[in-house]
């Protein structure tokens, strides 16, 4: 179950805040093939000056209005897969939410089901072994 927090301008209206949201979410549905229904977004906006970036960085001309996705999620997929799934985000983001591929920045922390509880203070590792779901 991914967990993300995603950040855009403050100025972001409704209709782009929810397909930026639907476009990182589709991404995850067909690139690490996570369940439709494990759909958890903090989206936040950031005002003008509460994000400082490079707009030259690793040579990307990036505008004032970058959109920051930090997907937090267990370990075991390849870079492979991390390579296509980053690229699906910024893809899905132009596409659905208008959004230049430039001013996408994803970064990703992994971790095990022990550092998770998803509902009812439970530990997920005792969910996760009651269904059989891999490790």
């Amino acid at each position: 179950m991914p967990f993300i927090r995603t950040n855009v301008p403050q100025d972001t209206p409704a209709a782009t805040r929810q397909a930026i949201v639907q476009g990182i979410h589709q991404a995850l549905v067909d690139g690490i093939g996570m369940p439709p229904d494990e759909l958890f977004n903090l989206l936040a906006g950031y005002a003008p000056g509460d994000f400082a970036c490079s707009r030259t960085f690793n040579g990307i001309a990036r505008s004032d209005r970058v959109v920051v996705v930090e997907i937090t999620l267990r370990r075991g997929r390849s870079d492979a897969m991390k390579r296509a799934l980053y690229a699906a985000i910024a893809r899905n983001l132009q596409a659905m939410a208008g959004v230049a591929p430039a001013d996408v920045f994803i970064f990703m922390h992994e971790n095990d089901y022990s550092d998770w509880s998803v509902g009812h203070g439970r530990f997920a590792m005792e969910l996760a072994q009651q269904t059989g779901a891999p490790g």
